[in-house]
Formats: structure tokens, C-alpha cells, sequence
């Protein structure tokens, strides 16, 4: 019975490792397993590449699969410090619009590192310390971000310094869906992303 027992504990635990392993949402080479517009996304030497001559409306590079709770590592560079993007997480596109509806990562001038509400709420819902954004940033350069959502906390890091701690105080919030790319409206655009990793938080 002993030994029935011990076999079935690690079986339990086997699977439970294996299900928290890290998976890639990018496999280098091309935008399997994303969808968006073909004109503004791209693989450039084992990045994504969003680039627009300028637009009127965001849009986005949106997985196909959905998740929940789970820690989100990339690597990103703004080539225009001044312009603005970010990634969606938990939300979902919506219809008969460009846009999504959901938590964002924000990246770009004045709100790295914060956390955003696009298209529902409309506004920060917690905002990063500027002074310790700006320290922890390489404008230009590569910036590894790390973005984590477990129940209703989420928080988020650049380069290894947590700029936003956050704790969803409204239970009817969704807690799973798509992740998003942005190339936010105005001018002429350009951002990469690499090295998108997320891991499930069982």
C-alpha cells in the first residue's frame, strides 16, 4: 500500500510539474498561433516586429489560445521613446472594433510599467512610481518585463524592479483571456518584442 501511494504521489506530482513548465508563445521563426493585420506585424530575426506608417486606431497581435493565472516574461524595445504601447492580458477583442478590452501592460513615455484598463475602465488602475520606472528603464534598448496575474493580483516588473503591485477589488472583472500586442494610433511606429514566455500558475 506504501508503495501504491508513493507511486501515485509522483505520478500527482509529475503532472503537476509538467504542467507548470514554461511555454513559448513564440516559436522565433513566424506568428503561429497569433492573429492580427499581416501589413503591421512581422518576424524580423527572431523578434516581432509591430510598424505602421501611422494609423487612426490601435491594433493588436492577439494569441489564439486564452489564460488565466500565470507569470508572462518578454523582452521588449520602444525604438521611439516617446510613442506609447502595451500588452494585453485577460482580455478580449472587441467586436466590430479594432480595439481590446482589458488589463494592459503599459509600455512607453511616462507609464512604463504601469497598469492600464483599455476600453473598460479608461484609466490606470494602478499607476508605476515615475522615479523608480525611470531608473529601472533602458529607453531604446531591451527591456525585460514580467508581467504576473494570480486570482485577483497582479504585478508587474521591468528589468527586475516590481513597479505595480495590484489587488482587483471587483470580483466581476474577468480573470482569463487573450494576450494582446499593441500598435497604438498616431504617427509613424515601431516596437519588438522577443523571448515571450508564460508560465501557468496551477
Amino acid at each position: 500500500m506504501f508503495r501504491l501511494c508513493s507511486l501515485v504521489s509522483l505520478i500527482a506530482m509529475s503532472a503537476l510539474a509538467s504542467a507548470a513548465e514554461p511555454k513559448s508563445l513564440f516559436n522565433g521563426k513566424d506568428l503561429t498561433g497569433w492573429e492580427g493585420r499581416a501589413d503591421l506585424w512581422k518576424v524580423v530575426d527572431g523578434a516581432i516586429v509591430g510598424e505602421s506608417p501611422g494609423l487612426k486606431e490601435n491594433h493588436f497581435l492577439v494569441t489564439a489560445d486564452e489564460y488565466g493565472d500565470f507569470e508572462l516574461t518578454f523582452e521588449v524595445k520602444l525604438h521611439d521613446p516617446k510613442e506609447n504601447s502595451g500588452v494585453q492580458f485577460r482580455s478580449q477583442r472587441l467586436p466590430n472594433s479594432t480595439e481590446m478590452i482589458g488589463y494592459q501592460a503599459d509600455i512607453g513615455l511616462n507609464c512604463w510599467g504601469s497598469l492600464y484598463d483599455e476600453s473598460r475602465r479608461r484609466k490606470f488602475v494602478a499607476a508605476a512610481d515615475a522615479e523608480v520606472a525611470a531608473k529601472a528603464l533602458k529607453p531604446s534598448e531591451w527591456n525585460d518585463y514580467v508581467v504576473r496575474a494570480q486570482g485577483g493580483r497582479i504585478t508587474l516588473s521591468i528589468n527586475g524592479t516590481k513597479t505595480v503591485d495590484y489587488e482587483e477589488p471587483d470580483p466581476a472583472i474577468p480573470r482569463t483571456g487573450k494576450i494582446g500586442l499593441q500598435v497604438h494610433s498616431g504617427g509613424p511606429f515601431k516596437i519588438e518584442f522577443r523571448k515571450l514566455m508564460l508560465q501557468a500558475i496551477p
